[in-house]
Parts: C-alpha cells; sequence; structure tokens
C-alpha cells in the first residue's frame, strides 16, 4: 500500500472511533493527477443521500494533459461502500452525532482506496491535553537519547 494523502488535522480534530476502507468512484485523468499525489483532504467530509454516500470538498488538481477531459476540482465523488456499511455510518451520523471524514487515499493494488472514520468532534481542553501529552512524550525521547550519547 502507498500512501498517497494524509489528513492530519482529522486526528487533531476527532476523536477516530473506527476505520473502514471504501472505493471512490473517479474519472481516468483523476486517477492520473491522484497518483502524482495532486490532492487536498483538509476540509472534506462524507454526507449522505439517496442510500449513497458522497464525499465532499476533496479537492483533486486537475491533470495537466487531460485537456477537455479534466472534471471539477471540488466536485462530489461517490464512496463505494457495503450497503449494510452505509447504513450503519448514517444511523451513527444521524444518531449519536458523529463525523463521518476521511483520513487518507492510498493505492491497494492499483486501486484508489480511502480510509474513513467514524468521529467525534474534541473539545478544546482535549486538544490542549494531547498536545500537552506529546510534549511529554518529545521532552523524554530528548531525554533518553541524551543520555544513551
Amino acid at each position: 500500500m502507498k500512501t498517497l494523502s494524509e489528513n492530519r488535522k482529522a486526528r487533531h480534530d476527532y476523536f477516530i472511533e473506527e476505520t473502514f476502507e471504501a472505493g471512490i468512484s473517479l474519472s481516468g485523468t483523476e486517477v492520473k493527477s491522484i497518483r502524482k499525489g495532486a490532492l487536498n483532504l483538509k476540509d472534506s467530509f462524507v454526507s449522505f443521500s439517496d442510500g449513497e454516500a458522497w464525499i465532499k470538498h476533496m479537492h483533486i488538481s486537475p491533470y495537466e494533459q487531460g485537456n477537455i477531459f479534466n472534471k471539477d476540482p471540488l466536485r462530489d465523488r461517490r464512496l463505494l461502500l457495503h450497503k449494510r456499511e452505509i447504513n450503519y455510518l448514517y444511523g451513527a451520523v444521524k444518531q449519536k452525532g458523529y463525523a463521518v471524514i476521511p483520513l487518507s487515499v492510498y493505492l491497494k493494488d492499483s486501486l484508489v482506496k480511502i480510509q474513513i472514520g467514524l468521529a467525534r468532534g474534541k473539545k478544546l481542553y482535549d486538544k490542549r491535553s494531547d498536545i500537552a501529552s506529546r510534549d511529554a512524550k518529545r521532552q523524554m525521547d530528548r531525554a533518553l537519547k541524551e543520555k544513551n550519547q
């Protein structure tokens, strides 16, 4: 598996409860652009309509040699999930107040896959505690490194 893009902000802003792997419906020039790594997941999210899952605001830059075959960079793209997974995620979003967000895009056996997560938003104090624990871990690692030298 080759990771092409990662949504680092998602892990900072949300608690990820569960993850799912989904295929994504793309055109040919979008696949070529993704293989070059020209995509951004920063503000994207998953919504549900008519029993289907759609990813919105995922930016895929137009392929340079694509000319007339290029699509709109911010168009909605359909996620390929099993019906029971869609129903489970839709129920969690509607009843429990979760959000479904993309975490990473990667190649798996020459297919473009996207990892989505069922997430619950973090409060400001949760973010602060995460930052504090990361700093403490960094300081401990530095101290151990200095001690071993």
